[in-house]
């Protein structure tokens, strides 16, 4: 990467609960792993849980997986996180998915990538998980929420609060945090340049 003036900071990786796929949690860990810390990365997140790796038995099976995988990046010095979207709010029991998540892994071994957008779309106060959790949000996914449609838009051009989400980055525990334009209606480069000024 030192050609190029990159840095990979972070990756993200799929469960593998359900589809199998190499560099998994559960397929290839361990070379995923020593290759991401050749690059010099820092966090390797869990990404995404298909919708039929949404159920109670695995999501009660999870926090384990979570807290193994991070126990196996620490000792290779990188740190493990989770990012959700917005289906981690769901019901699960008598509290939210997300919630049960974040109390039943180890603060140190598993923080949280959280996207500001996905919490914001389900009704949900990034300020409250802060102040709930703090020191867990080690990572940030930021873009924003267009009013009325609730569709993914350029940061500021739309609902959330970003001055206030910011003035509370040492009590979340942010390290680090990363402008995602996942859709665009015009150019994407016009975009992304938007948002991160």
């Amino acid at each position: 990467m030192a050609n190029t003036g990159l840095k990979v900071i972070s990756s993200h990786h799929v469960s593998g609960l359900v589809f199998k796929s190499k560099g998994s949690l559960t397929d290839g860990w361990d070379k995923a792993i020593e290759d991401l810390n050749q690059i010099g990365a820092k966090y390797m997140v869990c990404s995404y849980l298909f919708p039929n790796e949404r159920t109670p038995e695995i999501y009660s099976s999870l926090p384990d997986l979570l807290n193994k995988s991070g126990e196996k990046t620490k000792a290779a010095g990188i740190q493990f996180a989770y990012h959700n979207h917005d289906f981690e709010f769901e019901k699960l029991g008598d509290t939210l998915a997300y919630d049960f998540l974040i109390n039943k892994t180890s603060a140190e071994l598993v923080k949280m990538e959280l996207d500001l957008y996905w919490t914001n779309k389900a009704g949900l106060n990034p300020l409250d998980y802060f102040n709930k959790y703090p020191s867990r949000f080690a990572l940030w996914h930021v873009k924003d929420m267009e009013a009325g449609t609730k569709a993914i838009t350029e940061v500021g051009h739309g609902t959330i609060d970003f001055d206030k989400l910011f003035a509370a980055r040492e009590k979340a525990g942010l390290k680090e945090w990363f402008v995602e334009q996942d859709v665009s209606k015009g150019d994407i480069f016009e975009s992304l340049t938007f948002s991160h000024k």
